[in-house]
């Protein structure tokens, strides 16, 4: 127990916080968080010749795991702390607290920050002591233990069942429902149809933004379903990220993915033909680079810096491979990916614009847009920047990708495009620091 600084006067306002891991029984009349409630205010109760009170709210995280702090009565008991209504904090084991030691001793120290004490009723020790902290800090050690063994524990679990091609859970799919009974997968005659929809149209246009714009305009909607809570969720618009999951989902001829991408044989039917989802698989396949992933931002000068004017969302980087295997580089408005409404930009090409971007940053080519009265001339601007700018025309053409990202992000603030305009923000210099960067147009 850590006991509050000082001597106090006035009673101790003692707040009792009870956690458990999972959601299972908590409807009873009678579980396991009254449990833990009950116990500590049968202890608060047996310190009241030292003033010790039980604080009327409650503090109940049901069905929150102690891995984190991210847990609402938690955040709320802390918030009390800071306000200064809590004295005591009492729980029924340290571990209903926290089972991390990093985050329990971050608690231990806003606690005596704020000279708020701890009181674990069913551990008793007193960490106002050398030898106190260490059993606390074993405790708390042997928790964290058990709690990654569990997850190593659970996760063998899984791992197995799909081995045996069990359905091991997760959000519906689209084409089957769960068999509350027996807990597998039953194919939905109406919803399997969809799915071969979805197919026959990739094979026939090989085209996913295609695929996705076809079913939107047929009004198929996606999977559509309700939680245990009796929510429902799903039903939204096809969009090409979901057109590629559902093509990649070998679900549909039968098998569960397990460890590794390796594929079992399923308990559930199959919707497709092997032939057809294998198909699809060589174009989708057929379709990627390839290559080994890398950071984007290391090979996309104006990743994070370019946005699509009409959505005005962030333009993405991505890439596509021709029939002669040449990789060609794009960027693509998220907005278009996320939402069905076709974007008027669209594909823009990566060496194209950013070739554009430079030459205008560098003033070799475009007319400038005229500046408002807000900011600084372009002309003092950028003769204030000409020795980065120099070196910018001398060495675009020269310079490995990482080293030309780093350098145009270091003088581009922003980039907007619509339908080839681009509008050009320029970093601010320190001696302009507070000023905006004026804007420039020229065509893409």
């Amino acid at each position: 127990m850590t006991s509050p600084a000082g001597e106090r006067s006035r009673p101790l306002r003692c707040a009792i916080y009870t956690r458990k891991s999972t959601t299972e029984g908590l409807d009873s009349d009678f579980n396991t968080l009254d449990a833990q409630r009950d116990g500590c205010q049968h202890y608060i109760q047996s310190q009241a010749q030292t003033g010790w009170t039980v604080v009327d709210r409650r503090y109940d995280d049901g069905g929150f795991t102690g891995s984190n702090l991210d847990r609402p009565a938690l955040q709320r008991l802390l918030e009390d702390i800071d306000r200064g209504e809590v004295d005591v904090v009492v729980v029924y084991k340290v571990d209903r607290l926290s089972r991390s030691l990093l985050d329990f001793a971050r608690l231990m120290e806003r606690f005596e920050r704020r000279e708020v004490g701890f009181v674990s009723i069913s551990q008793h020790f007193d960490t106002s002591t050398s030898m106190g902290r260490l059993m606390l800090n074993v405790l708390l050690s042997f928790a964290q233990f058990e709690r990654e063994l569990i997850a190593e524990r659970t996760r063998d679990k899984i791992q197995a069942a799909r081995r045996r091609g069990k359905w091991t859970g997760g959000p519906p799919v689209l084409g089957y429902a769960v068999d509350p009974l027996k807990h597998r997968l039953r194919v939905i005659d109406e919803e399997a149809k969809v799915v071969r929809v979805v197919f026959e149209l990739y094979l026939r246009t090989r085209s996913i933004d295609a695929v996705a714009e076809e079913l939107r305009r047929r009004r198929l909607k996606q999977k559509r379903y309700k939680t245990r809570k009796g929510l429902r969720r799903g039903g939204g618009e096809w969009t090409r990220n979901a057109v590629y999951t559902l093509l990649r989902n070998p679900l549909y001829v039968g098998k569960v993915r397990g460890q590794g991408g390796a594929l079992h044989q399923g308990e559930h039917g199959a919707i497709l033909e092997e032939a057809t989802f294998a198909a699809a698989a060589v174009s989708l396949d057929a379709r990627t680079t390839g290559r080994t992933r890398q950071r984007r931002s290391d090979e996309y000068a104006l990743a994070r810096i370019l946005r699509c004017a009409p959505c005005d969302a962030p333009m993405a980087p991505c890439s596509v491979k021709g029939r002669n295997g040449r990789r060609y580089r794009y960027y693509r408005c998220r907005g278009h990916q996320q939402h069905a409404e076709r974007c008027p930009t669209g594909l823009v090409a990566a060496d194209a614009l950013e070739t554009a971007v430079a030459a205008q940053v560098t003033g070799s080519a475009g007319p400038e847009a005229p500046t408002d009265s807000n900011t600084a001339p372009a002309s003092r601007r950028k003769t204030a920047m000409q020795p980065a700018l120099n070196g910018l025309i001398g060495a675009w053409t020269t310079l490995a990708a990482p080293e030309r990202c780093r350098l145009l992000r270091s003088l581009v603030r922003e980039v907007r495009v619509e339908k080839g305009r681009l509008r050009i923000a320029l970093q601010d210099l320190p001696a302009n620091k507070g000023r905006a960067a004026e804007p420039t147009a020229t065509r893409a």
